[in-house]
């Protein structure tokens, strides 16, 4: 039985936008009069985030992006993120859900005597999605963090934070052998803390390397249900008083579970 001679356009269309990006795929395989409303606008808007708007009108190319099909713009938010709050975090889509993907570049963190040319450098690095990296040149006390608002998280999502980094290998030091303490609080209330090195040869089990050229270790995870106006909190120490240099930052970044880079 043929549906697409039974039902009308705009019910294919209702049906085929509460199923998944992956089934409108499949679905625009399976015959061409399916593949016209598999491929609509009405559908993929669905699979778009509500906000989707507001995240990329503040982005440099928010006229191009805006004028895209609405199937078209998924796939490009898939395979390219795109910078906004005047460049220092990053917005992308995970393919096969459509759910919000951020990295907090360090120009959005809060990192202590950052703006402190003798302690630390504002760098731009080719491997870098953003316009600037900061670079430690020397601190005892190493303190950096970030914060997010849930509401802008996709709802129901396990989402986990990662430090994005790397070691100057010409100079870096502090790090070998020794431990950093990662923390995230979620909504005020202490989640998990832990101290972990970010030397991959000192510990390769958490410590790995990214497709783009980047480092990352696990901060946390957590659910975020709503995503009312609760916040999410991340924090890197080290206070005990060592010397410590080159570790560079690009930032922190949260992704669905099991999203790979």
């Amino acid at each position: 039985m043929d549906i697409t001679r039974i039902l009308p356009e705009e019910c294919l269309c209702l049906i085929i936008s509460l199923t998944s990006p992956v089934d409108a795929c499949r679905s625009a395989m399976v015959s061409h009069a399916l593949r016209s409303v598999a491929d609509c606008d009405a559908v993929w808007e669905k699979f778009l985030p509500s906000d989707y708007k507001s995240i990329i009108s503040g982005s440099s190319s928010s006229s191009s992006l805006l004028s895209l099909g609405k199937k078209d713009l998924y796939f490009y938010l898939c395979s390219y993120p795109i910078l906004f709050q005047n460049g220092t975090m990053s917005f992308q889509l995970e393919k096969e859900s459509g759910k919000k993907c951020y990295v907090l570049g360090a120009r959005a963190l809060t990192i202590i005597w950052g703006d402190t040319p003798s302690y630390w450098t504002w760098t731009s690095l080719q491997q870098s999605r953003f316009g600037e990296v900061a670079e430690l040149r020397i601190v005892w006390w190493l303190e950096v963090k970030g914060k997010i608002d849930s509401k802008i998280l996709s709802p129901n999502t396990n989402y986990v934070a990662y430090l994005v980094f790397k070691l100057n290998k010409r100079y870096a030091r502090g790090f070998s052998r020794r431990n950093v303490t990662l923390q995230f609080i979620v909504n005020e209330v202490v989640s998990k803390v832990w101290n972990v090195s970010l030397e991959q040869e000192d510990n390769p089990q958490h410590v790995r390397a990214r497709g783009d050229g980047w480092m990352e270790v696990e901060i946390g995870e957590f659910f975020n249900e709503c995503g009312d106006d609760g916040t999410v909190e991340f924090s890197l120490m080290e206070v005990n008083g060592y010397r410590k240099q080159g570790l560079i930052l690009e930032g922190i970044e949260l992704k669905p579970k099991n999203f790979a880079n």
